[in-house]
């Protein structure tokens, strides 16, 4: 144990130890201690079998972050681990939000949902995107619809997390309705579910036919813009090189 304690805030990425960065492994090796959701711990078990490590469920996230800093006041060094990059609806802003000067901070990048997915797919966010999230429990659902509009009117390639569970379903259809209105019917879309995981499972479609295939909250949808098109099964968006 170090007298003075340290926070990383590593971003796993998808998940498989090959898509993680070495700056990843390399934080999560010298903590004392990995704290983070039980499903992403389960993922990189391997890694942390001689690892203290401490768990918790959904919406337990202000609660983890306290016990990380705890943890660290303690003299700790200590991994609080997030899926796909910590920065992307992660634990780096809310760590950041708790955390007292006298605890060092560090946030280690990784593969988000959206790049893991694109790669899965071709080259669809090779021009400007926007993630959103269709989830309203931490953000009111109008606000969601009216960045959504803007997506669609400033002809964004538009990458969906949380596009639907088992509760919230309307949601997904609701982007598709309000995105209809700037794109065209056989503008590309990309389904991925669980990208670059075990189970990986790609889907090209289009914007008018999307709703005919599984979405679900493992899955990532990616919509292409006005220019976005499909080729040999990939789904590509140009940049706007000479060629």
């Amino acid at each position: 144990m170090n007298n003075k304690g340290k926070i990383y805030v590593v971003g796993i990425g998808p998940g498989n130890y090959e898509h993680m960065t070495g700056m990843a492994i390399k934080a999560i090796e010298e903590s004392d201690i990995v704290v983070g959701y039980s499903t992403y711990l389960d993922i990189i078990k391997d890694l942390i079998k001689d690892k203290k490590t401490d768990t918790s469920g959904m919406k337990k996230e202000r609660e983890r972050c306290l016990l990380a800093i705890d943890y660290a006041k303690e003299g700790n060094i200590v991994a609080m681990v997030s899926s796909g990059d910590p920065g992307v609806y992660g634990m780096a802003g809310l760590i950041l939000e708790l955390i007292s000067d006298e605890i060092e901070v560090e946030i280690v990048p990784g593969v988000s949902a959206a790049n893991a997915s694109a790669a899965a797919l071709g080259a669809p966010l090779m021009h400007d995107y926007v993630v959103i999230s269709l989830s309203d429990l931490l953000t009111d659902y109008e606000l969601i619809k009216r960045r959504i509009d803007a997506a669609g009117r400033g002809d964004f390639v538009v990458a969906i997390y949380n596009p639907r569970s088992k509760k919230r379903v309307k949601q997904i259809e609701d982007a598709r309705e309000i995105l209809l209105k700037y794109k065209k019917k056989n503008t590309p879309v990309g389904i991925v579910k669980n990208a670059k995981r075990v189970g990986e499972n790609v889907v090209i479609t289009t914007l008018d036919t999307m709703l005919e295939h599984e979405i679900d909250m493992f899955t990532t949808v990616i919509v292409g813009n006005n220019n976005s098109y499909i080729k040999d099964g990939k789904m590509v968006t140009p940049r706007g090189y000479k060629i």
